[in-house]
């Protein structure tokens, strides 16, 4: 049995410092993805999930049944944005926010053997959204990032310092869109106890 690969243990921007905002350097990155629009706590999240999770756990398989290269699945991560980044860091209006939910793959596994996890998965399990989910490359470069630690919606604050404090400060401005990697699942972890690493990416100013 080959041996398993946890990436974020490997990975320095799988790490980040607890309210503490950073300067980190993230190379490009292969996720599974699939795009939405409004409330995580709705029915269109819990689609998308259903969608994208087996299709994570099918190329896993495969790449140890075929490849002999196994992997841990990486945590959940979100894209987010709105016309007007002020419903994240203060008002929280979550039927105005857009995401793109992903999961990353190791550069090792092939884009033909993640176009196959799809189309096993759409005829074993054949969830809702299986031909929303693709295969891309993530290119973010220069970030900040910082973890946040308690509820999703408590968030506001660290992310107003480092849209507000910390990025102009360094004389850089923000590029791309808002990152969240989810390294708890709050399935199991109280919510006072999740895990959430927040990034942005950055340009000079």
């Amino acid at each position: 049995m080959p041996a398993k690969v946890d990436l974020k243990r490997e990975l320095p921007c799988y790490s980040a410092r607890r309210d503490t905002p950073e300067l980190v350097d993230v190379p490009d990155l292969r996720y599974l993805m699939i795009d939405g629009h409004g409330d995580p706590n709705t029915a269109a999240y819990a689609d998308a999930l259903a969608a994208l999770y087996p299709v994570a756990y099918a190329a896993k398989f495969a790449s140890s049944r075929e490849l002999g290269r196994d992997h841990v699945v990486m945590p959940l991560e979100g894209l987010w944005w709105a016309e007007d980044m002020d419903a994240f860091t203060r008002d929280r209006d979550k039927s105005r926010w857009s995401w793109t939910l992903m999961i990353m793959v190791p550069d090792w596994v092939p884009g033909e053997m993640l176009d196959a996890a799809v189309a096993r998965v759409r005829t074993t399990r054949a969830p809702a959204r299986i031909g929303d989910v693709r295969h891309e490359t993530l290119a973010e470069g220069r970030c900040v990032q910082a973890l946040h630690v308690g509820p999703y919606d408590d968030e506001g604050p660290l992310l107003e310092r480092i849209h507000t404090g910390f990025v102009p400060s360094h004389g850089l401005r923000m590029t791309g869109r808002h990152h969240e990697i989810y390294l708890s699942d709050p399935r199991r972890a109280a919510p006072e106890k999740l895990r959430t690493i927040l990034r942005q990416p950055v340009t000079d100013a």
